[in-house]
């Protein structure tokens, strides 16, 4: 299988590359309007510098990988919809659910296979879960280092947020959002509280701390920031049920009462290479994505609802 990169300049491209190559495939053409970008990345991962998006298309890959910033990104994604082409997309898409929902829309019309990379999927802690009864609470918090990080690895447009979309509610706090649909499926949710604070002076929020309800009563709070003063960050996905609970350390599994885990369990760490992975084996079998465009499109509308509290 031929994988080609589209906007390897994105600070996700080479743990992407590194799920393709985990996965016995083989990247094709790579480009990015940045030049230097495109030959670290070829050197480091394979590939064929190519001079335009097209030509990344013109060999034929069986699947591309679409980055980029956000007005730049959802272009090209309504670009990439109209060519018979797999997708696995990362964020930011467009700056809003506005961007998000008509091309949502065009993939449902056109059957296009496109997943977007909300990794925390592939995990398995909802399977994990099992039928633990009616759901009361969910927690997710994601809280990641200083925002300067997105500096140091040339993309600080991230800081921008007529070109990001947001801070650390959009950009990690999604991931949180999406966990919380995973839980409650299609019920109807809303924002019923955010909080926001920034304490480093850039253009967009360093913290986020939002609080859902679903239809059947089930409450969730999710957190994310840039505030983790010292490398690494701190991660929990937690599911409170009438007959069962479970944690997500990102690293394993806790479970109440305490049983054993048959489904299998992904840490944090190989989360993308495994998402990868699998994006690739559902490309090959005809499988549907396992987080579509209108699973972001959703959570997107929720960062939307927040903002505008």
């Amino acid at each position: 299988m031929k994988v080609g990169f589209l906007g390897v300049g994105h600070w996700h491209s080479g743990m992407h590359a590194a799920g393709v190559l985990e996965a016995g495939a083989e990247i094709a053409g790579v480009w990015d309007a940045d030049a230097e970008a495109v030959a670290k990345f070829v050197a480091t991962y394979g590939g064929v510098a190519r001079p335009d998006a097209a030509g990344v298309l013109h060999e034929r890959p069986d699947a591309v990988v679409a980055m980029g910033r956000g007005p730049e990104a959802a272009a090209q994604l309504a670009w990439l919809i109209e060519q018979d082409i797999a997708v696995l997309a990362d964020k930011p898409i467009g700056l809003a659910y506005g961007d998000v929902a008509p091309l949502a829309d065009a993939v449902q019309r056109s059957g296009r296979f496109v997943s977007v990379a909300l990794v925390n999927r592939i995990g398995g802690t909802v399977e994990a879960l099992g039928d633990a009864g009616r759901c009361a609470h969910i927690y997710f918090r994601i809280i990641n280092g200083h925002p300067r990080r997105y500096r140091d690895w040339g993309v600080p447009w991230m800081l921008d947020p007529r070109q990001s979309g947001g801070g650390a509610l959009r950009n990690l706090g999604v991931h949180g959002l999406d966990a919380f649909l995973s839980v409650v499926g299609d019920q109807q949710v809303t924002v019923a509280h955010a909080a926001f604070h920034s304490i480093f002076g850039e253009a967009v929020e360093d913290y986020a701390c939002v609080t859902l309800r679903a239809a059947d009563g089930t409450v969730g709070v999710v957190e994310a920031g840039y505030t983790h003063p010292v490398a690494g960050g701190s991660y929990e996905f937690r599911v409170n049920a009438s007959a069962g609970a479970i944690v997500d350390t990102g690293v394993g599994l806790v479970v109440a009462p305490e049983r054993p885990v048959t489904t299998t369990y992904v840490p944090s760490q190989r989360r993308y290479s495994a998402f990868m992975g699998d994006a690739l084996e559902r490309v090959a079998s005809g499988r549907p994505p396992l987080v579509s465009l209108a699973d972001f499109a959703r959570a997107t509308m929720l960062v939307d609802q927040a903002y505008s509290h």
